[in-house]
């Protein structure tokens, strides 16, 4: 099964980099793709996860969630990126 999740903060990589490793290690997990241009996740994964707890998951990772009917306000690019 496959969970979306349209995101409105935009990351550098190595921020994704991390998202995917923590992702990649919840059970259930075994795909994860970031899509930074159209504002998306999809993970996809077996019923021994919900898409409430990758949801949770991605909220401690710093991402804002937003449900498919709302707008999504995307953050301006850093110039900087992120310190690491």
């Amino acid at each position: 099964m496959e969970s979306t999740f349209l995101i409105s903060t935009s990351k550098c990589a190595s921020c994704n980099n991390q998202t995917l490793k923590t992702l990649g290690n919840l059970q259930g997990v075994f795909g994860v793709d970031i899509d930074r241009i159209e504002g998306k996740i999809v993970v996809s994964h077996t019923d021994e996860i919900t898409h409430n707890s990758i949801s949770k998951v991605l909220s401690g990772q710093g991402f804002s969630l937003k449900e498919a009917h709302q707008d999504i306000a995307h953050d301006d690019p850093s110039i900087w990126g992120c310190s690491l």
